[in-house]
Parts: C-alpha cells; structure tokens; sequence
C-alpha cells in the first residue's frame, strides 16, 4: 500500500488500541553510485531504501517503533511494539506539534537532476580521470573517481491534522590521484557538490585535484612555534563540525558543553557570526520543516560575537522554558528524534582568500585536519590535529610543510579570529549537519613539525 493508506490505517487502527496521540514518519532515500577506475567501472551500487516510524502516546509514555515494509501485518507490528516500549521504558511524555504553523514556499528537489543517467555519469567519470592523467606527467595514478547520485524523500503525518511532505536531491563528485616528483608522492583529492550536473566541468575537477596534489610536493621542516594561522575553508569547517554539538542544548541540559550559561554573552569576536539557515537552495540538510513538524527558519546562532540561541528540539526547549528553534531531527527513520542543526556554517566576508595571509611577516596555511574523533574533545574544546599546509614568508606561501600537528582550543580560535574570508565552502560530513566555512585568520595555534 502507499504511504496514504498505510497512514490512514494506522491511524484508525491505533485510535482503536488506545493511543491518545499517533505520529508516522516516512522516509525513502534513493542512491547511485558509480565508481570509475582505469577507464572501467569499477563499482556500481543502485539502492532503494523506504522506512517508516511511530511515534505514540500510550498511558501517558511515549513509545517509538519502527519498518521497512508498509503493509497490514505492518500497521499491527507497529501499533504493538510501540505501546510495549511506551510501557517498558522509562521516560518523558513527549509533544506532538499541534500548533497552526506557516511553512515556507522552498523547493529543494530538482528533476533535471534526477533525469541525469549512468551513462552520462560514467562518461564524465572517464574525463575527469583522463583530463587528471595528462594534466601534469608527475601524475602517476588516478586511485578513483566516483560519484553518487542521491534523492531523499520525507513525509511526517499525525492524527492531529498534520500532513508534510518534501523531497531534496544531490550529487556528490571526488577524484583521488597521486603525484611523484624525485620519488616524493603526495595525493591529491577534490570533491564537489552540486544540484546541476550540467556545471559541472572535468576540466576543472581534474585540475582542481591535480594542483592540490603538486602543492605538496617539496615538503620541508619548519622550526616548531606559536604561528599566526589560515585556516582553508575546507580545513576550518572540519573544526567547526567537530564542536558543532556544543552548540545543543540537548547537550548543554546534559552537561556536555562549555557553553553552559553563556546565552547573551560574547563567546566570539565581535565580528562572528555563526548561522544555520535551513533554506539554503543547495543545502543538504535544507528542509522547510524539522523532524517535529515545526517549521524551519534562518536564524543567528551566533551574532557579533554573542552566543543568541542553542539548537532546540521541542523537548529540550519546554524544559529551558523557551520556544524550539526548529533542529528536532532523526538521523533516519530507525531513530529517535534527537537536537541537530540543518546547513550551518560562518557567515563569510567579500575578503578573497589571498587577502587572508598577505600581511603575515611567518606563518601557516592548514588545508587539511585528521584525527577529530581521536584528537578532539568536542565538551572541553581542546584539540590536537594531524594537518597539512603551507608556510608563509613575507605575506607569500613558501612551500608545503612536513605534516604537522596544530593544538588549540575551538571556544578560543572563536575568540581569536582576526579575519574572515569569503570563500564559504561545506564539508562532506553531514552526520551532525552540514557544516561550513570560509577560510579563517587566526592570532595564534601552537605548531609541531614532524
């Protein structure tokens, strides 16, 4: 049956079982992804994934359940395991959004995406990696090239009234080669997203990749010290995911974030600004409504400096005695809904990147970080990082670095950011939203040459 009728029963049928309230969340992700090497397809991985949850109250608890299959025998499955985790859990009565609530006219879907076939895919895979190939003869090897085609749809009902549907679709793109010059190999990786297939260009994929790899080559040790730091957008919107969830309240409530008691107060320099704006046109994590039905808006986070709002879900504002700000969200339809920002990023300048680092007399250029999970203390701040980069002489880069590691603490690189850049970009990583950044000059980072 289709996702009306299984809706209807369901409601009828839980109605008859004595659910006071009933919530259906439908979601199917679409994906294709095709992988390229030496001119062959060497991966190609077509799926379609549909699930549904419930989301109940039963004797004043709420329980959750959740299939894969919409069906009769489906709706008694849920409607019973349901009202047994109402029973066996321990927790909060949880709200229903039952409010009358304007949502905003935003299409994210676009079908000329969706028409895009293999075949072309394939064929622009075949460039990319030929064009990489006779770019430069230090490139001695394509390692892959890939892309992945995805459609998401989402549709939330309750037997209160409410009835949402949308639908959002990408595509993501990435080339990984290496480089050898006097026996030095460095790779080089470039991905792209992207609503329009027909933007993309192979000629600028394959160089894009190329020259990051070539940047590398040449590597040299640089005395160990206090440097003034850019930070790549790329590199900095690795930071800001890896803290993103500082700014939960769900974890704040826990005790799981320094930001603690700091609404209303500067946890930035005055000239930051931290945004989460869930209309973005190409957002992955853009929707016009959040995984409660609330409905989403553009909203400061962060503004000059100050810390205005945490991310709220409903439960987490009704215990701060504020309204929710619209971040409820599932990771998928399997989970319980929990606190997550849409696309978020630091709202950049007109400065260009090279403005960034001209007036530096020595420093360090990060274009890349590794070892958040392991390096990283997301309640403290505190970091140490495996990067990549350059350093910088007399306002022009010299060459690249020997990996380094650069230690810090995020709540304190916010506080020391001299400048902001306008090359906004988002990182790849969409656990804990969409995170992103222009690149960024910070006062000082403590760095360690390896």
């Amino acid at each position: 049956m289709n996702v009306e009728q299984f809706k209807q029963q369901l409601f009828t049928e839980g109605e008859k079982s004595g659910f006071s309230t009933l919530e259906l969340y439908y979601e199917q992700n679409e994906t294709l992804l095709i992988e390229l090497y030496e001119g062959e397809v060497d991966g190609y991985e077509s799926s379609s994934v549909q699930g549904a949850s419930v989301r109940g109250l039963y004797d004043g608890k709420t329980g959750y359940a959740y299939t894969e299959k919409l069906d009769d025998e489906s709706v008694q499955f849920l409607l019973k395991n349901a009202a047994e985790n109402a029973e066996l859990i321990e927790n909060e009565s949880e709200e229903l959004f039952t409010e009358k609530a304007t949502y905003e006219d935003v299409q994210f879907y676009t079908p000329e995406l969706d028409a895009v076939n293999p075949e072309e895919m394939i064929q622009f895979l075949r460039e990319v990696e030929k064009k990489a190939l006779a770019y430069d003869p230090r490139v001695t090897k394509v390692n892959a090239t890939q892309i992945q085609k995805q459609t998401v749809e989402k549709a939330l009902y309750h037997n209160k009234g409410l009835a949402l549907s949308e639908q959002n679709n990408f595509l993501f793109v990435l080339i990984s080669l290496l480089v050898e010059e006097n026996g030095e190999l460095k790779s080089g990786i470039h991905f792209e997203i992207t609503k329009d297939f027909k933007t993309l260009d192979s000629n600028d994929v394959a160089k894009k990749a190329v020259e990051k790899g070539l940047s590398m080559l040449g590597e040299r040790n640089y005395p160990n010290k206090n440097y003034p730091v850019v930070l790549k957008n790329q590199a900095a919107a690795s930071l800001l995911a890896t803290f993103t969830s500082s700014f939960s309240a769900q974890a704040v409530q826990d005790g799981q974030s320094r930001l603690k008691g700091k609404l209303g107060k500067a946890i930035a320099a005055d000239h930051v600004h931290l945004i989460d704006n869930p209309h973005l046109p190409d957002g992955v994590r853009s929707s016009t409504f959040d995984s409660e039905g609330v409905p989403t808006k553009k909203q400061a986070i962060v503004e000059n400096g100050k810390l205005e709002t945490y991310f709220h879900n409903l439960k987490t504002a009704k215990k701060d005695g504020v309204e929710t700000t619209g971040h409820a969200h599932r990771q998928s339809y399997k989970d319980a809904i929990e606190v997550s920002p849409s696309n978020f990023y630091i709202d950049p300048s007109n400065r260009i990147y090279e403005q960034l680092y001209e007036s530096i007399e020595e420093g360090i250029i990060i274009t890349d970080l590794a070892g958040m999970h392991s390096g990283a203390n997301p309640i403290s701040g505190d970091f140490s990082l495996a990067a990549d980069g350059y350093y910088v002489k007399d306002g022009k880069i010299v060459g690249p670095t020997k990996q380094m590691t650069v230690a810090g603490n995020f709540f304190e690189v916010l506080q020391d950011l001299e400048e902001i850049g306008g090359d906004l970009e988002f990182s790849p990583m969409v656990f804990d939203g969409y995170i992103g950044s222009p690149s960024l000059k910070i006062k000082r980072l403590a760095i360690t040459v390896d």
